[in-house]
């Protein structure tokens, strides 16, 4: 009985995915559900995605298409981001776009 309570108890333990060690004091780029982004420097996480950001910019909707961001930012400073709202965490400098593989290319 106790061995299938040991088993239980290793079974619940969860680790995160994501490995965000690698990413402390370094600036990363977040997007959230709903179509929010901000760049900071990450500060601290935990096991749920929940962030700690230092330096904080939030970047602007273009008013005329919400779905559209401008190159305008409203600072936050230091800001708690809730990991359930998180969709993508990248570092800063290197975001890029990559060629959809499912895509038929134009020759």
């Amino acid at each position: 009985m106790a061995q299938q309570q040991h088993q239980q108890g290793e079974r619940k333990k969860k680790e995160s995915i994501l490995d965000l060690s690698k990413f402390i004091d370094k600036p990363i780029r977040v997007k959230f559900q709903g179509g929010r982004e901000v760049t900071g420097v990450l500060k601290g996480y935990d096991p749920l995605l929940n962030l700690v950001l230092d330096g904080t910019a939030e970047f602007v909707r273009d008013p005329d298409d919400p779905f559209k961001l401008t190159d305008d930012t409203r600072s936050l400073g230091l800001a708690v981001c809730r990991g359930t709202s998180v969709v993508l965490i990248c570092p800063a400098d290197g975001m890029e776009p990559i060629a959809n593989p499912f895509v038929a290319q134009e020759a």
